[in-house]
């Protein structure tokens, strides 16, 4: 049976072979990412998407505005742009996706990479070969990518017969995160020039788990200054502006001609809200993670 991908390749191929300069940064993106797709099918895949989501929407909003009681001309605005700007926000999503897989797993190696080395460098001082190594890794969930990469690896040694340091090489092409990619490189390197293994990645643990620990503290002192900037702006400030709205209200209702009360309740339930979601969301893109 015809795959959805193979009709989108057939279809737009050759606008990708035309156009596909302009989605350089999906070649890279794709592999690391993880998504099993060739970089001209997966364009052709958005693409036709994208069309078949304008056609939808345009038949849609053709038969929703039939309905409605607008200007003829309001009807003609709506039928042209809103198909247009739902098949453009789809299309930008499925090319964004990559990109962001590729972010979300960089980051769940670089979160658990100080831990992983540290559990690496433990097994290797064993005397296992770095084969062992990575497939004792991969029986851990608790590392996330790492031991999914490391599956990968084991998986192209034991079923395809690749040798250990070709295998690590290419999972290093393919790793989004550079610290572990500089890991994988190091590996090859020191045991290329005859080094002591063991040695490199109980060394580079040590070196993960300390510049984590410098980060960590590194955020708790930057915390503390957050959290004065938290009790000083976003809980004396609205406290007070909402006292200060309540005497006003008692002296004179109205203000400029808006009316105190609705300040007061839009204050309270609009923008004190939406300061604490703001500094929430600032705090989660700050932290160093566990």
């Amino acid at each position: 049976m015809v795959s959805y991908t193979t009709i989108a390749t057939v279809l737009f191929g050759g606008f990708v072979d035309r156009y596909g300069r302009y989605f350089g940064f999906l070649r890279d993106s794709l592999p690391r990412a993880d998504i099993k797709i060739p970089f001209r099918s997966y364009v052709s895949f958005a693409v036709l998407t994208a069309v078949i989501m304008f056609l939808a929407s345009l038949v849609g909003v053709t038969i929703a505005t039939a309905y409605l009681d607008l200007q003829m001309l309001n009807k003609a605005v709506l039928i042209i742009t809103l198909p247009i700007s739902i098949s453009l926000i789809i299309f930008v999503l499925l090319i964004l996706y990559p990109y962001q897989k590729t972010s979300g797993r960089r980051k769940d190696i670089d979160i658990n990479l100080p831990f992983a080395l540290t559990h690496m460098g433990a097994i290797a001082e064993s005397g296992v070969p770095p084969y062992m190594v990575f497939k004792l890794i991969s029986g851990f969930e608790e590392y996330g990518e790492i031991a999914r990469e490391s599956r990968i690896l084991v998986r192209n040694m034991d079923a395809f017969g690749v040798d250990p340091l070709t295998a690590i090489r290419e999972l290093a092409e393919r790793t989004p995160s550079n610290e572990f990619r500089q890991i994988l490189l190091g590996i090859i390197s020191t045991t290329e020039s005859g080094g002591d293994v063991k040695t490199y990645i109980k060394n580079a643990g040590e070196q993960a788990l300390f510049n984590w620990k410098l980060k960590r503290e590194k955020f708790m002192q930057q915390l503390s200054a957050y959290a004065e900037f938290y009790t000083g702006i976003l809980i004396a400030a609205p406290l007070f502006i909402i006292s200060l709205f309540a005497v006003m209200n008692m002296i004179q209702p109205n203000i400029g001609g808006y009316d105190i009360l609705t300040l007061t309740k839009l204050s309270i339930y609009g923008l004190v809200p939406m300061l604490n979601i703001g500094f929430i969301l600032f705090l989660k893109g700050v932290e160093v993670e566990m």
